[in-house]
């Protein structure tokens, strides 16, 4: 499950982690905050109640997302000018 906000300056998504089964061991939910310069990600540590956050650019946030679809390697994205 997840939920999207949108705030004055930034778009908070925040997945929540339901388990495939009742058994199963639940992560902290994760915070993703979007703003016009970076992302944002947290997460409560649950061993030690401190909040974990990365910080990403905009550019590492796309080469992240491009990253998750792709074969072992180095890349490095191009830029595509619009016409």
């Amino acid at each position: 499950m997840f939920t999207i906000e949108h705030e004055f300056d930034a778009t908070v998504i925040t997945l929540v982690d339901e388990g495939a089964d009742p058994r199963d061991y639940l992560q902290e939910d994760i915070t993703i905050q979007s703003f016009e310069d970076c992302v944002v990600v947290e997460q409560v540590d649950d061993q030690t109640e401190n909040v974990q956050r990365i910080v990403f650019s905009p550019a590492q946030l796309r080469e992240l997302a491009a990253a998750l679809n792709l074969p072992e390697g180095v890349y490095r994205l191009r830029q595509v000018e619009k016409k």
